[in-house]
């Protein structure tokens, strides 16, 4: 049997029987762009997957055993499907380095998210998140988070430790001002803060000792205002 089981736009309703039936059990499964309603349960029961990809199905539910898949070290691919919330259980997933939960009409995320030490991305685009859990602070290894289209208005203070993100999207949110939580970041190369509601920027702007490329375009900013300088003096590509 080989290790990857690709029934990318194979036409199904249901996981395939063979599937559970593979030994050994494969290490990548993909059933993206199906018309998949549902996960069974026995998902968990798949200890030797490293990748899993759910895009583009129906999803509205996902079961708590796959937070049993604690093998996975690869992605978890969720996007594009109709979960309105994601089960507490995934925070187990802790060798998981990629994951995309987009697309979705998710009104949050769960705190056990937090759990996901080995994350090193993160996209969470086109929801309704209207806020974030401080928990994903603690995501240690994070080197990019990508936002877009949501309701965000802030972001948690805990977002402070994220001392490893390189990029961040926040654009097409509800920002009224650059979070507080991003100051100095360390490794931040890249923010994109397109379409929102910014107006005054923080005398603390230049502080980004690593920051490449600022996008402030579709804000109320001042493109001739001293921060912006600052920063366009040193080299950064600075776009209002």
């Amino acid at each position: 049997m080989s290790e990857v089981l690709n029934y990318w736009k194979a036409g199904l309703d249901s996981v395939p029987a063979e599937v559970w039936e593979a030994v050994p059990g494969p290490r990548v499964l993909i059933l993206a762009d199906n018309a998949l309603t549902a996960l069974p349960g026995r998902i968990g029961e798949l200890s030797t997957l490293r990748t899993l990809d759910l895009g583009h199905n129906a999803l509205t539910r996902l079961p708590a055993s796959l937070g049993d898949l604690t093998g996975l070290s690869g992605c978890l691919y969720l996007h594009d499907n109709r979960l309105a919330e994601l089960p507490a259980a995934l925070g187990r997933l802790t060798r998981l380095g990629y994951l995309n939960v987009g697309e979705n009409p998710l009104r949050r995320l769960p705190d056990e998210l937090g759990g996901l030490t080995g994350l090193y991305e993160l996209r969470a685009q086109h929801c309704a998140l209207a806020e974030l859990p401080p928990t994903l602070g603690r995501l240690a290894r994070l080197r990019e988070l990508w936002l877009r289209g949501n309701r965000l208005t802030a972001l948690p203070g805990a977002f402070a430790g994220l001392r490893e993100l390189r990029e961040l999207e926040l654009r097409e949110n509800a920002l009224a001002e650059i979070p507080v939580a991003l100051r100095g970041l360390p490794l931040l190369r890249r923010l994109d803060l397109r379409a929102n509601r910014i107006g005054a920027l923080p005398h603390w702007l230049p502080e980004w000792p690593s920051l490449e490329k600022l996008d402030l375009r579709w804000n109320a900013v001042d493109e001739a205002a001293p921060e912006l300088r600052a920063l366009r003096d040193r080299g950064c590509v600075v776009l209002v």
